[in-house]
């Protein structure tokens, strides 16, 4: 299932993505009665979803035909597919070739960093290149987001606490990020991690580890690789944060970027984003997440 939020009249709505078009959910349950107990959150549907998704399996069933529920997706505003996450947390350097070309050394355990609610935007969202970094740089990640409470999990046992995936562009200001040996600053800019554009449950993404991975910069092609090249898979990640710190549903993971940075480029070839310019991340089966860039205004 593809899950997605939308605007309609200012409110933040969630829908599935169907061949028709966007269910809307919230209307769907006003038309066809007998749905009244399907929650209108995405959080709601990751906490209970071995109740909630097999009822709005239902509602699909029951809307096909009904043209007036459904939206097409060009013709509204998406959200972020995961509008509040819990905890926001990262993996860096965790793609072997990523690594080499960053110029670091393999990781042993997994590195791990965070950032903040205010990071968080959506699918064709403009994002502001803020005013003191000069150096901002593109990351495609694969998103894991955490569906049930996981705390000392068994890497064989991991992926069943997974509620889904999506896309991030983990979006990171190179010269914040290394003005000290903690990368959080560089990393926690307003809108610097736009999700989306659809939240696609587990059982439809199938093994995590067998995604083709792609960033395009003004339709340049960048970043093209495959999350098999992560040094730590999904499995190892989740297992060995939760040994650490209990993950709750709602929680996401974002985990690394495959090489083709600008960061991993020589020096004289580096062109940091700019004013104009338009990135898309593109995974395997959870769509196309694009976002263009202005430059911050200051008020």
């Amino acid at each position: 299932m593809k899950i997605v939020t939308f605007y309609r009249e200012e409110k933040l709505q969630v829908g599935v993505k169907t061949e028709a078009g966007i269910l809307d959910v919230a209307q769907a349950k006003q038309d066809i009665p007998g749905f009244e107990d399907i929650a209108e959150t995405v959080h709601s549907w990751i906490e209970t979803a071995e109740t909630t998704l097999p009822r709005v399996e239902a509602l699909l069933l029951e809307a096909v035909g009904k043209d007036h529920l459904f939206h097409e997706e060009e013709q509204v505003k998406l959200g972020p597919c995961v509008p509040r996450p819990g905890k926001i947390i990262c993996i860096g350097l965790n793609y072997r070739k990523h690594a080499e070309e960053s110029k670091m050394p393999i990781p042993q355990y997994p590195i791990l960093f965070n950032k903040f609610a205010n990071t968080v935007s959506a699918h064709n969202d403009v994002i502001e290149l803020p005013v003191t970094s000069e150096k901002v740089d593109y990351e495609a990640e694969l998103v894991i987001v955490i569906g049930k409470k996981a705390k000392h999990v068994a890497k064989e046992a991991a992926l069943d606490h997974v509620f889904g995936y999506c896309n991030v562009n983990d979006l990171s200001a190179r010269d914040l990020q290394m003005r000290t040996p903690q990368w959080l600053l560089g990393k926690s800019c307003d809108g610097f991690s736009p999700l989306g554009p659809y939240l696609v449950t587990a059982d439809e993404v199938g093994n995590p580890n067998q995604l083709g991975i792609r960033a395009y910069v003004n339709g340049e092609l960048r970043q093209d690789s495959n999350t098999a090249d992560m040094i730590f898979h999904c499995d190892e990640i989740v297992s060995y944060i939760s040994k650490h710190m209990t993950l709750e549903p709602g929680d996401i993971i974002m985990t690394g970027t495959p090489e083709g940075v600008i960061l991993g480029y020589p020096e004289e070839k580096q062109v940091w984003l700019k004013e104009g310019d338009e990135v898309t991340i593109e995974i395997d089966g959870l769509g196309r997440l694009t976002n263009r860039f202005v430059n911050e205004q200051l008020t």
